[in-house]
């Protein structure tokens, strides 16, 4: 019988990789410690007493679910030379991974009375809104989509104020606040949550419907409708005084059937912000849940708000005027001129454009 030969080769291949799949699973192990605990962006404060340092605070971070792990955090300590430490408070996230904690940490503390003023302009949409928040405060755009798009969240608020439906969860919208986070200017904390400043716009919006509650829920339009319309008259109108005329003509047109080729609604369904550029005929065909101007959205309003109107167009679009206008234009100088039919609105585009009152948009 042969007897077996050592192979020295193969033994020492078979410990090379052994040492390879150890250290990898460490490496794995150690940047998966590292990395952020949670993907919800939850806010803690903490507070670092004097003498204290990154280190001795381990316990507390782990403790408040900012560290998965002791252990990892102090090894990333060791390997990375950070600033001194501050008494003070401290707000964290537990969406932070341990690189971006130890940042915050060595920005120092934060005053948590401190407070900044914000003004969010009517007429804005979304997108707005969102460079608004992350311009102001410590907080990233994807926390914002995240929180807008959290079903739970939104049961929250539909929950907690009268004027929101299931009408925001639509998956097709754009974004499932926009129209009802009231355009104002605010005081906010510096350490406001996304939450914080949400709430805030909803509080004042319930404020400012308070005294128009009974006569939304009279209408024969829900109060979703009827701030998507007046998102739509807050673009459209010249001046505030001729927004309930405009709402009539909307309002006429949606009763006859008629789209209500509003060339905003077209621009938002584009996420085009800028109103200066002209569109082009295949985006006003084009059939959008929020383009007016395509046949298809004959009779019908979009899927929701195409802005955040003010208080003068939501009115406007709770008490419009009656009237038999089907059509309506302003000048440049902000003048609105309404007429009955086509023909007759032709013959005011013509005039305006004589007069030199037409708006000529640049390229």
């Amino acid at each position: 019988m042969k007897k077996k030969v050592f192979n020295f080769k193969k033994f020492i291949l078979f410990i090379l990789v052994l040492i390879i799949l150890i250290v990898g699973t460490i490496i794995g192990s150690y940047f998966f410690l590292i990395s952020a605990p949670s993907k919800e962006g939850k806010e803690v404060t903490i507070y670092v007493d004097k003498g204290q340092t990154y280190s001795s605070i381990s316990h507390e971070l782990k403790e408040n679910g900012l560290i998965r792990n002791e252990l990892a955090y102090k090894i990333y300590l060791k390997l990375h030379k950070t600033n001194g430490l501050e008494y003070g408070n401290y707000v964290l996230k537990t969406n932070n991974n341990i690189e971006e904690m130890i940042k915050i940490l060595e920005q120092g503390s934060v005053n948590l009375t401190a407070t900044k003023m914000v003004t969010f302009i009517e007429g804005k949409n979304m997108r707005y809104i969102i460079k608004t928040i992350t311009d102001n405060f410590n907080i990233k755009e994807e926390e914002i989509m995240n929180k807008l798009e959290d079903q739970n969240y939104l049961d929250e608020l539909i929950e907690d104020y009268w004027f929101l439906t299931d009408d925001i969860k639509n998956k097709d919208l754009y974004y499932s606040l926009e129209g009802y986070l009231y355009p104002d200017t605010y005081e906010f904390y510096v350490t406001a949550s996304v939450d914080d400043i949400f709430r805030k716009m909803l509080n004042n919006m319930e404020n400012k419907l308070k005294d128009l509650k009974t006569e939304v829920e009279n209408s024969e339009y829900s109060i979703h409708e009827m701030l998507t319309l007046a998102s739509i008259v807050e673009l459209e109108a010249g001046n505030a005084s001729d927004r309930k005329g405009v709402a009539g003509v909307f309002y006429n047109r949606l009763k006859n059937n008629w789209s209500l080729g509003s060339d905003v609604t077209t621009y938002y369904a584009e996420k085009i912000d800028n109103y200066l550029r002209d569109l082009k005929n295949s985006e006003l065909q084009k059939c959008n849940n929020y383009n007016t101007r395509s046949s298809c959205m004959a009779g019908k309003l979009p899927i929701g708000p195409i802005c955040n109107p003010g208080i003068n167009s939501i009115i406007a679009a709770i008490e419009p005027t009656k009237h038999d206008y089907y059509y309506f234009v302003a000048d440049k100088n902000g003048k609105t001129y309404f007429n009955k039919t086509d023909s007759e609105h032709v013959s005011t585009v013509n005039r305006l454009k004589s007069e030199g009152l037409w708006i000529e948009y640049q390229e």
